[in-house]
């Protein structure tokens, strides 16, 4: 008799619950999902799907990352769109497959939309989405900012076509078969001529600079970044920004006062890594999988999801709340500068 380790039992419940509980979702939807009938599909008690999930949010954010439909770390496309307009096209075809098929449910179609409505009904959990579609914007621009002709910036227009799409996902949701998305994807094609030039935030002018510092720079044990899946080499020089969920749409900040070539890394934190930091997991996943079908380089740009605030506390930076923002500026393993507050990456970024 084969005796499992603890680790491999833990392993294998998660496993179970994982899939009785996308059943029970594509059957009911979240909304009406129980946690009763999910133990029961998975032979076990409702204290054990407890002890893996701590929610029936957190566990609906585990379904939908389990299907993600590319990991992290899969290739990048061959090669880029030959224009903008192409880039923007081609991107949109690929966010669209998500759309609901004839033949889905009402809960399973929008298992396959990957659909939030509904789940985050709170104040953080709505803010932190805010927040993470600025994020998937900047993303999204920088990947077609290295398209001709250069250098323009291309976050507004991110913006807005993200907002076209996320527009059809919910009309396809409500209403089956409204809507065409060959039609859609055409008309970000055209948001190509939009004229939509950029902004720069109001606040920055007054944040204050940075402190100058002098301290080593020991960085914690390596984590992954979320955009190419591998570490993400915090002993660099560069711009470390570490964010609150609340506050990630000032990653722009810092990535746009950074020097030519230099690495910003983004250390986002969480007070609830169950819930926020899956959602921020699933999101950043989702849209990298797309982005890599379609470009051939992915943004520069680091993203680490720091759940123990460990990045923050070797760079004696705050990280307490979703409010969070903070940065350091490190050179030839020193830390330099340090700012926190809002404008703090703009300050690091500058100093």
């Amino acid at each position: 008799m084969v005796r499992l380790t603890r680790v491999q039992q833990q392993e294998r419940t998660r496993t179970a619950v994982l899939a009785a509980a996308g059943e029970e979702f594509a059957e009911y939807g979240f909304a009406d999902a129980k946690i009763d009938r999910i133990a029961e599909r998975a032979e076990l008690t409702r204290g054990a799907v407890y002890s893996n999930f701590p929610s029936k949010r957190a566990l609906y954010l585990a379904v939908l990352a389990d299907r993600s439909p590319a990991s992290p770390a899969s290739p990048a496309s061959p090669g880029s769109p030959a224009s903008l307009a192409d880039a923007l096209g081609a991107f949109a075809r690929v966010w669209l497959e998500r759309l609901p098929l004839s033949g889905d449910s009402a809960a399973g179609g929008r298992l396959h939309l990957r659909s939030l409505t509904g789940v985050l009904t709170d104040d953080p959990g709505r803010a932190a989405l805010g927040q993470l579609v600025r994020l998937e914007a900047l993303l999204l621009a920088l990947a077609l900012e290295s398209l001709p002709p250069r250098p323009a910036r291309r976050v507004r227009l991110a913006e807005l076509v993200l907002t076209l799409l996320h527009g059809a996902a919910g009309l396809a949701e409500t209403a089956p078969g409204a809507g065409d998305p060959f039609d859609v994807a055409r008309a970000c094609e055209h948001l190509a001529a939009i004229d939509l030039p950029d902004w720069d935030p109001p606040h920055l002018p007054f944040a204050p600079p940075a402190h100058a510092a002098d301290d080593a720079w020991t960085p914690p044990a390596p984590l992954t970044d979320q955009i190419t899946g591998r570490p993400a080499g915090l002993d660099a020089d560069g711009v470390l920004v570490v964010l609150g969920a609340g506050r990630l749409a000032a990653a722009e900040e810092a990535v746009r006062a950074a020097r030519p070539g230099e690495q910003v890394t983004v250390a986002v934190v969480t007070s609830d890594p169950a819930e926020t930091g899956r959602l921020i997991r699933l999101r950043v996943d989702d849209l990298v999988a797309v982005l890599r079908r379609v470009f051939a380089t992915l943004p520069a740009v680091r993203l680490v999801l720091d759940d123990r605030a460990v990045v923050a506390a070797a760079a004696g930076l705050p990280a307490a709340g979703d409010q969070a923002e903070a940065a350091a500026r490190i050179r030839a393993g020193r830390i330099v500068a340090r700012a926190h507050g809002r404008g703090a990456a703009h300050a690091a970024a500058t100093a």
